[in-house]
């Protein structure tokens, strides 16, 4: 019989406080065990899996390559247990499944909220759960099992084998500011005319920093003075509306915010491509309908169904 019929939830609940903790006293005392209890279960399973899962140093426990993997999977199957839990609770109480969106800046104003709008068309009962944040950390919580589908842009984006990619769009940076700018009045906006005022702009090493970082340096530009990094977007709107500052956006961004009467895209010329916005979601052996139908969504939005 294999070694993995033997575990249990509660083993692999075990597993993950032991990497958390580093420690077999403090994950004793997390899961109401005693240390030799733990200390003799790790032994067995490190000889029913056929290698040491964690080393052992005077400040604690830190865990192999083959015991990294296994934590990783413990995680993941934790991770599901809960949400599935969740998902029959509401289903017994006459709602439906949670699907849970990633987004990134880029995809968050309305091409995001869009799709979703359209997924609960399609499925009435079901509710959603949305989180914004950086490609790194939400393409993790995907790995982890916490997402089911990320949206956002795909420049840095290295491939997993676990899971699956695919471009939505594609669009260009623009120059913005608020509708009532000193520049708004200028017919034709020179750099010259964008050097004298402060700049907010995304941090260094984020994608739109970077292309328009890159940009600039292709058409021999200085940079303007960059006076605020920040990533948050609301923020950066009401650092908008009541300074003279300007920024840089995605198109669709700009789009979006110019039609509500918060900003205002300068007509600057600048080669700018923002990169590719594209969706992320895990490779499963079966796919699941209800997210297939939200991919589905999203691809309707652009055009490509």
């Amino acid at each position: 019989m294999s070694w993995t019929r033997h575990l249990r939830l509660k083993h692999l609940d075990l597993l993950v406080t032991l990497a958390e903790t580093g420690s077999l006293s403090e994950a004793a005392k997390r899961t109401f065990t005693t240390q030799p209890a733990l200390s003799r279960w790790l032994k067995e399973l490190e000889e029913d899996s056929g290698g040491e899962l964690f080393e052992r140093h005077a400040r604690g426990l830190k865990p192999t390559a083959m015991g990294r993997m296994l934590i990783a999977h413990a995680r993941r199957i934790t991770t599901e247990i809960e949400r599935a839990q969740h998902n029959l609770e509401a289903i017994q109480a006459g709602g439906a499944r949670q699907v849970s969106v990633g987004t990134s800046p880029a995809a968050a104003p309305s091409f995001v909220p869009a799709a979703i709008s359209r997924f609960m068309q399609m499925h009435p009962k079901s509710s959603v759960e949305v989180q914004e944040g950086t490609m790194n950390m939400l393409l993790e919580k995907l790995h982890l099992g916490e997402l089911d589908v990320v949206v956002g842009r795909l420049d840095n984006y290295k491939p997993r084998p676990d899971i699956r990619n695919e471009i939505l769009y594609r669009e260009q940076i623009r120059v913005v500011c608020r509708p009532d700018h000193p520049l708004t009045g200028i017919p034709q906006v020179s750099w010259n005319d964008l050097y004298q005022y402060e700049w907010i702009v995304w941090p260094d090493g984020t994608p739109i920093r970077t292309k328009f970082d890159t940009a600039l340096t292709n058409a021999g530009l200085k940079p303007p003075h960059y006076r605020i990094s920040s990533s948050s977007l609301v923020s950066n709107l009401w650092l908008l509306k009541y300074n003279d500052m300007l920024s840089v956006v995605s198109e669709r961004v700009a789009a979006h915010f110019h039609e509500r009467g918060l900003m205002v895209v300068l007509d600057v010329e600048l080669e700018c491509d923002a990169g590719p916005i594209g969706m992320c979601w895990r490779d499963e052996e079966h796919p699941d309908d209800t997210i297939e139908d939200l991919l589905e969504c999203c691809r309707a939005l652009t055009g490509l169904v």
